[in-house]
């Protein structure tokens, strides 16, 4: 498990790179890999981190609209950066990806929001992703649509 923990973690890395560079995310992925694959220093990029970022970049723009829809008192640009990417993460790997139980992406998400972001963002990330959750059956009907 501690693999998908790292994995996780670098790809919501490579998220907040992008959005922090205005640089879109598959270009910091392939920077990643390159790096990895010339320098040793860097390790190596998994599969489960390119398909978690693959896989937002190819909703980014629901994955956008759903954080903004059901973010209470929050609009997606004055959200703190840490906790949009986190969120975005949270709601790809949450709606998209059937392997990985609810209640673990939604525990990843808020260890992330406890080690990068503010004391409030736990509680901030585990009640839009719980709200999602709720949603997820009706969410992935529109999109199939």
């Amino acid at each position: 498990m501690a693999a998908r923990n790292t994995a996780r973690k670098r790809a919501f890395q490579i998220l907040f790179e992008g959005d922090q560079r205005g640089v879109d995310v598959l270009t910091v992925l392939a920077d990643w890999i390159r790096h990895s694959r010339t320098d040793t220093r860097q390790p190596p990029v998994s599969e489960y981190t390119m398909q978690l970022v693959e896989g937002y970049a190819e909703h980014e723009t629901r994955i956008d609209e759903l954080i903004a829809q059901y973010s209470v008192g929050w609009t997606l640009d004055r959200m703190p950066v840490v906790d949009r990417n986190i969120l975005r993460l949270g709601a790809y790997e949450l709606i998209w990806v059937d392997e990985t139980p609810d209640a673990v992406v939604l525990d990843e998400m808020v260890q992330l929001a406890k080690e990068f972001s503010t004391d409030e963002s736990p509680s901030f990330v585990n009640g839009l992703l719980g709200r999602l959750k709720e949603l997820k059956p009706s969410l992935r009907r529109v999109e199939e649509d």
